[in-house]
């Protein structure tokens, strides 16, 4: 249905998920990620679907996980509590589901792509960015660590000091940044980024899904080491945050307007 979170569209042997919550930023919570996973599975095992394609509708293709919508647990309370932990279990395994899809997928960012949404863009094969996308990793603001893979595939791409620059200071990276520190392969006109993107989508599909596949397999077998054992400690050292005090006085802390008093613990 048009007015579900998420949309799918295959068509031709090129697949398109587009996020879709506009009015909110495409802001990612519990149903609209089952959604996507769901898609994501379902069109794991079809052999006719040969590239996807991940975009948002509206001005932005994420603005990140909505931090209050975790199903009453964890994020919004602070409560280091079993079902915390198990929603970060389905979330590593989404992020794994992502990692190791068996075709490429192209994302399309523009606008706000914040958080967990631009470290799962990150995970993707191919990312063209809109002039307007601006990209940050926001989570030591929120008091919480990168999740999804991300560090691990900064690192990859640029190094520690990359990684670290991102992921201590949550500064916002624009487009022309981004493009210069390998972030994404190319920068166009909001305007002719869904063309861009189906059209070099559709060029890949009518390459030999053998050869797509090999080159595929022989780039990840370089890293994929390290970014999937960076997911299984994310959920450890996440779940651990969240049931820290300073985490539970960082979100008090926002609440009354004052300084945090952080004791390490």
């Amino acid at each position: 249905m048009d007015d579900d979170p998420v949309l799918l569209e295959v068509k031709g042997g090129v697949a398109v998920i587009s996020l879709n919550m506009a009015d909110k930023h495409n802001v990612t919570g519990d149903a609209a990620d089952a959604l996507f996973f769901r898609y994501l599975d379902l069109l794991r095992t079809d052999r006719d679907v040969r590239v996807v394609v991940w975009r948002g509708n509206g001005e932005s293709f994420s603005a990140g996980r909505d931090l209050n919508d975790r199903s009453g647990n964890g994020y919004a309370n602070g409560h280091g509590t079993a079902s915390e932990f198990e929603l970060l279990e389905r979330s590593a395994w989404g992020t794994r589901l992502l990692y190791d899809f068996p075709a490429p997928i192209i994302c399309a960012l523009k606008g706000w792509v914040l958080g967990t949404m631009f470290e799962r863009a990150l995970l993707c094969d191919l990312r063209v960015a809109g002039e307007s996308a601006k990209m940050a990793l926001p989570g030591v603001d929120h008091g919480v660590i990168p999740d999804s893979g991300g560090l691990a595939k900064l690192f990859e791409i640029g190094g520690s000091g990359l990684a670290l620059d991102l992921a201590l200071t949550g500064r916002r990276i624009e487009a022309d940044e981004a493009l210069r520190l390998g972030l994404v392969s190319s920068v166009v006109p909001d305007d002719d980024l869904d063309e861009v993107v189906l059209d070099m989508a559709h060029s890949i599909a009518e390459r030999s899904p053998l050869v797509v596949r090999f080159l595929r397999e022989q780039i990840q077998a370089l890293a994929a080491g390290n970014v999937r054992s960076t997911i299984g400690r994310e959920v450890v050292g996440q779940a651990m945050v969240l049931a820290s005090h300073d985490y539970r006085e960082h979100r008090l802390a926002k609440s009354e307007d004052r300084e945090p008093r952080y004791e390490r613990r």
